[in-house]
């Protein structure tokens, strides 16, 4: 089970998600027995030289909250050597291609911002699909769709979805409950399984809610490839 550590960016920081409610994200203070206070560079120095994580997923909150991207932090975050998925709101093929351009290895569109499957088809072509990550971002089982996106007209289903992602031609899916986030329930085990079915070919990446590593067999027999990991690494033991 590939293993990606995140590192949710809002205001210059490294944040504890809890919940999906954004703005009571706290500094991280710790990440296995290494003093953090929010520095996003310990923090994914930590993931990579006590933990062994080899992929880093950044979620830039302030820039999916439409505020300006933390591109500073990003580069600085880059310059450690590890391949970066990039979460910043990202919703046309133009900023696609900027982020690419910068060494990101795989540019993440979330539903939340993504205006319709047509943007989704353009930024495909533009920079190629295997480099495009659809994040389905749902709360409490429901999806989460931007103001006026297009999306509304069409089918909404997590499963529908994630087969007109795949049919955009998305190299990776990350099925991701926010409600779940950082509060310790476990994944939703029937959305990794509707998402797989939809999806069959595609990389299918679970997050919100991994506890630690007792969930990663039923993840792996529910279809997962790879998890997204904050409290269950901020919480583990240095690797000896």
């Amino acid at each position: 089970m590939r293993i990606l550590g995140v590192v949710d960016l809002r205001s210059g920081r490294a944040v504890h998600a809890l919940g999906g409610v954004r703005n009571r994200y706290q500094p991280v203070a710790t990440c296995a027995g290494v003093q953090i206070d929010g520095d996003p560079l310990a923090l994914a120095t930590t993931y990579r030289d006590a933990l062994g994580v080899q992929e880093l997923y950044v979620a830039d909150i302030d820039a999916i909250s439409g505020e300006e991207p933390q591109d500073r932090i990003v580069d600085d975050l880059l310059a450690l050597g590890l391949p970066l998925w990039l979460d910043s709101g990202v919703s046309t093929w133009q900023r696609a291609q900027e982020v690419i351009n910068r060494g990101i290895a795989r540019v993440v569109v979330g539903l939340e911002t993504l205006p319709s499957f047509e943007a989704l088809d353009v930024i495909c072509i533009t920079v190629g699909g295997q480099r495009v990550v659809f994040s389905l971002d749902m709360r409490n089982g429901s999806p989460i769709l931007a103001p006026g996106s297009a999306l509304r007209s069409s089918g909404t289903t997590p499963a529908a979805l994630a087969a007109r992602a795949a049919k955009a031609g998305v190299g990776a899916i990350i099925a991701l409950d926010l409600a779940r986030v950082g509060l310790g329930g476990g994944v939703d085990l029937k959305l990794i399984r509707a998402v797989r079915k939809a999806a069959p070919d595609v990389m299918l990446l679970a997050g919100g809610g991994v506890r630690g590593e007792e969930d990663l067999p039923p993840l792996s027999e529910a279809g997962a490839d790879a998890i997204l990991a904050a409290t269950m690494l901020h919480q583990a033991s240095p690797q000896r």
